[in-house]
C-alpha cells in the first residue's frame, strides 16, 4: 500500500506565523552582534598626548653687570683730615667675551685728580642670575702700570682700547707721549694681552 506524500509535504509548508518566527530570530542576532562590535561610525579616536615642555630650553641672557655698582679693587688717596673717596668711573662698555650668551662689563676707573692724567685701572665684571651685585673677575690693566686708556670697545669678543703711557720720566703726566693699541682676549681660563712688554695673561681673581 502507497502512502501519501501530503502528510510530510505539510511539514515543509510555509505558514505566516512561521516567518514572523525567523524575523523575529534574526532581529535578535543582528541586535546581539550590534553590542559586541565596535561603532566605527561613531567612533571617536584618542587625542595625540600634548609635549611637555623642554627641560633643556635655553636659558635667557643675563642682563650686563652694572658698572656703578661694583667694588673695584683700588683704593685712592685720601686727602688730609677727609675721607677718601671711592674710584671715578670714567667709561665702561658691555659685550660677551666668553661666548656664553651673557654680555660681561668692562670698566675703566680711577682716582678723582684735580689735574694730569691719573692712572686708571681696566677691570672685567660679571654677574649672575640671583645676584645682581656684579663683581670684579678680572683686572686687564692695572693702574700701577701708571697707564690711561682711550678709545674703550668690545669687537667681535675681544677688549680694545688705545693704552697710553710715558717714554721716560721726563715728560709731565699731562701728556702722555706714548699710544699702543692693545687687545685682550678670552681664551677659556684668562684674558691674553696682545700689546707688546705686558704681562701674557691676566688670570681670573
Amino acid at each position: 500500500m502507497q502512502h501519501s506524500v501530503e502528510p510530510e509535504l505539510a511539514h515543509t509548508r510555509t505558514t505566516p506565523l512561521h516567518w514572523l518566527a525567523v524575523a523575529a530570530a534574526l532581529c535578535a542576532v543582528i541586535s546581539l552582534s550590534s553590542v559586541f562590535q565596535p561603532d566605527e561610525a561613531g567612533a571617536t579616536p584618542h587625542p595625540a598626548p600634548a609635549p611637555s615642555p623642554s627641560s633643556h630650553a635655553a636659558a635667557r641672557p643675563v642682563p650686563a653687570p652694572d658698572a656703578s655698582l661694583a667694588t673695584y679693587p683700588l683704593t685712592c688717596p685720601a686727602p688730609p683730615g677727609e675721607k677718601a673717596e671711592p674710584p671715578t668711573l670714567a667709561a665702561h662698555v658691555a659685550g660677551d667675551l666668553d661666548g656664553d650668551g651673557s654680555p660681561e662689563t668692562v670698566a675703566l676707573v680711577h682716582c678723582a685728580a684735580g689735574s694730569g692724567n691719573p692712572p686708571e685701572g681696566l677691570y672685567v665684571l660679571t654677574r649672575t642670575a640671583a645676584r645682581k651685585t656684579p663683581r670684579v673677575v678680572a683686572t686687564l690693566l692695572d693702574p700701577a702700570e701708571q697707564r690711561t686708556v682711550e678709545d674703550l670697545a668690545i669687537r667681535r669678543g675681544q677688549v680694545r682700547a688705545s693704552v697710553l703711557g710715558y717714554s721716560s720720566l721726563d715728560v709731565p703726566r699731562c701728556c702722555p707721549d706714548v699710544h699702543q693699541a692693545t687687545a685682550w682676549t678670552w681664551h677659556g681660563k684668562s684674558f691674553t694681552r696682545s700689546s707688546p712688554g705686558a704681562p701674557a695673561d691676566d688670570g681670573l681673581a
